[in-house]
């Protein structure tokens, strides 16, 4: 492809001067290599668990799709560092400008890293929606991260407001290949999206699909998030990067999640029939089939205690 090139050490220099150029421009680390997906389609893959020092708050998955006269980055990281090593993962495949990031939600592992993306001037788009809730609650996101992960690695990391909105699906003409952003209506948060490189109809799912891991439901409309996998089901994607875990085939990712959306309700709706209280809901909500996902001791708990709240409103108001 026109543009892509691949940076290769010098063969012949010496130890010394290979020694001062690693120095002053250090290679990504492992965490931050991006893979190939398909061609012109990376992903760049986040250590998974819950964020803390180790793993720098970097657990979420972040991409970019290459094209003829430009990149399209998808999600900014953690933080300002970790948007500069995404930034620096980009610059090692290829040469072309990144003409726009876009945050597909607003969970902290993927948007804090803005702030290097802008002061490369580089604009950041996201639904209204996730603007708004940007402005509203991410600063106490942001003091979270700063305890969990540490004052070290957040340095430089600050709130910032989105450069360009939207409130519809559309197409991107912006690096010489069509790109989709698709927005479902309320699903798994309220202004999440999904980005479909339609050449290669590999998706970038966002909040809307997780890989081997427990979704979360604290911002969801359940009855849009299961229209939202219908439709996503209905695009025939090849290939799903999700939010968090490993990429995989789409039909067999939307089918997890939607299995587990469902045993969850399901459950929890048994559950309230028979009197379990909110105390008792995290223990009595086992759902052996996902005990081995990731966050299945965390978020899982948490989505048994939102779920049953929502369950008894609705039998309320009923």
């Amino acid at each position: 492809m026109p543009g892509i090139t691949r940076r290769r050490a010098l063969i012949g220099c010496g130890a010394a001067a290979a020694s001062l150029a690693a120095c002053a421009a250090p290679r990504p680390t492992p965490a931050q290599q991006a893979t190939e997906v398909a061609p012109g389609v990376y992903m760049v893959a986040g250590t998974g668990g819950s964020a803390d020092e180790t793993n720098l708050g970097r657990i979420g998955n972040a991409g970019f799709i290459v094209g003829e006269r430009g990149v399209i980055a998808i999600d900014t990281g953690t933080s300002y560092a970790h948007g500069q090593a995404l930034l620096a993962a980009i610059s090692e495949v290829t040469d072309q400008p990144v003409r726009v990031a876009l945050i597909t939600h607003t969970q902290p592992e993927f948007l804090f890293g803005g702030t290097a993306f802008r002061e490369r001037g580089i604009p950041i788009r996201m639904h209204s929606r996730t603007a708004r809730l940007l402005v509203s609650r991410c600063e106490t996101c942001l003091k979270t991260l700063r305890q969990t992960v540490g004052e070290t690695p957040m340095r430089g990391t600050t709130l910032y407001k989105a450069y360009q909105e939207f409130d519809a699906t559309h197409e991107l003409d912006l690096i010489g290949r069509p790109v989709q952003v698709l927005y479902f209506g309320h699903s798994s948060g309220p202004g999440d999206i999904a980005v479909l490189d339609r050449r290669s109809v590999v998706l970038y799912a966002g909040g809307l699909l997780d890989a081997q891991r427990v979704p979360d439901i604290q911002d969801s409309d359940l009855v849009g998030w299961h229209k939202a996998l219908n439709e996503l089901q209905a695009l025939r994607v090849a290939t799903v990067v999700p939010g968090h875990g490993a990429a995989a085939p789409a039909l067999q990712v939307i089918a997890a999640n939607r299995r587990y959306l469902m045993q969850l309700e399901s459950r929890i709706r048994t559950l309230v029939a028979s009197g379990t209280s909110l105390l008792q809901v995290a223990d009595a909500c086992e759902l052996p089939e996902f005990e081995a996902w990731d966050q299945y001791d965390t978020i899982h708990r948490r989505n048994a205690s939102v779920a049953y709240l929502r369950v008894e409103r609705e039998l309320m108001f009923k």
